[in-house]
């Protein structure tokens, strides 16, 4: 029988397939070529599974092919990955600019992982009902994310602002929604379809950051065969490992005018004649996107 998983909490997944869905465990014996992560299977993986005899349960024999996965470390210190999804359409990374606020850090990183493995990415920043008194706080987000080449859309889950739109956008899609706990990932799948019942979550006062309400990667089936794998809160996104020469490849805007530098294996940090560091003096490259790219640089580099 084939599924696609919608949920997934280790060797233990939910299948669905025909309408139903199975819990299913893994084929001890399953290994995935090419790839070390911590977990061998993800929500939106497609996957061949048998019915154990007389049981109500399945065991997967196979994981197909991947289009695509989308991948993380555990954390910066740690060389383990984790790989959130797969055979995504849209990776999209749900921000606030307040309450809680999201660093362009984060958003970078998110970015660099897309990029890296091809997929799409938008940027949408949730809670306009909030920050509307406030818009040259969000105008600053936009203004570094538009001029490097990115998508980006504003909107309120909770009074409506956009959401028609933003269903438009994604339908029949299979998408990713990554993000810091509290940013609204829930909120916004129920804005778009109420039957989802996706937990949401209050800010801790305290701290003015989210409370975690997804513990696992789960993947909701909306009408129009839109299907949304929302993830669990993430504090930080550590990107998976790359030479100091390659980061630069997965900033969009670098790109283009990496084989202007005059060194094949430039970093963009010290050598004379890097065509990045004069776009950023001439301002074509935003500053805050050249800082966070130092930043990641120093991380991989140690």
């Amino acid at each position: 029988m084939e599924g696609i998983v919608v949920r997934s909490t280790g060797r233990l997944c939910e299948v669905h397939s025909g309408g139903n869905t199975v819990t299913c465990v893994l084929r001890g014996n399953i290994r995935l070529r090419g790839l070390r992560t911590t977990n061998p299977i993800a929500v939106g993986d497609r996957v061949d599974f048998d019915m154990e005899t007389g049981q109500e349960t399945g065991i997967i024999q196979r994981i197909r092919d991947r289009k695509n996965v989308i991948i993380r470390r555990a954390t910066n210190l740690s060389k383990q990955t984790h790989i959130l999804a797969a055979n995504i359409d849209l990776a999209i990374v749900v921000a606030t600019p307040i309450l809680p606020r999201t660093s362009t850090g984060f958003i970078d990183r998110f970015l660099i992982s897309a990029e890296s493995y091809h997929i799409p990415a938008l940027i949408v920043f949730n809670k306009s009902d909030i920050f509307e008194m406030d818009p040259d706080i969000v105008a600053y987000f936009e203004e570094i994310y538009q001029s490097a080449g990115y998508p980006t859309m504003q909107v309120s889950a909770t009074r409506g602002d956009n959401i028609e739109e933003f269903s438009r956008m994604i339908a029949g899609k299979t998408i990713l929604l990554a993000g810091h706990s509290g940013v609204g990932k829930s909120a916004l799948i129920n804005a778009i379809s109420p039957e989802a019942h996706a937990r949401t979550g209050n800010i801790s006062k305290a701290h003015n950051k989210g409370m975690h309400t997804t513990t696992f990667a789960t993947m909701y089936m909306l009408p129009e065969n839109t299907l949304i794998i929302d993830t669990p809160g993430i504090k930080e996104f550590g990107v998976v490992d790359f030479e100091p020469w390659e980061l630069g490849h997965w900033f969009r805007e670098f790109k283009p005018l990496i084989p202007n530098c005059k060194y094949k294996n430039c970093t963009h940090r010290h050598e004379p004649g890097c065509a990045v560091r004069d776009a950023v003096e001439k301002e074509t490259i935003h500053e805050e996107r050249y800082s966070n790219y130092l930043g990641i640089l120093n991380n991989i580099s140690e």
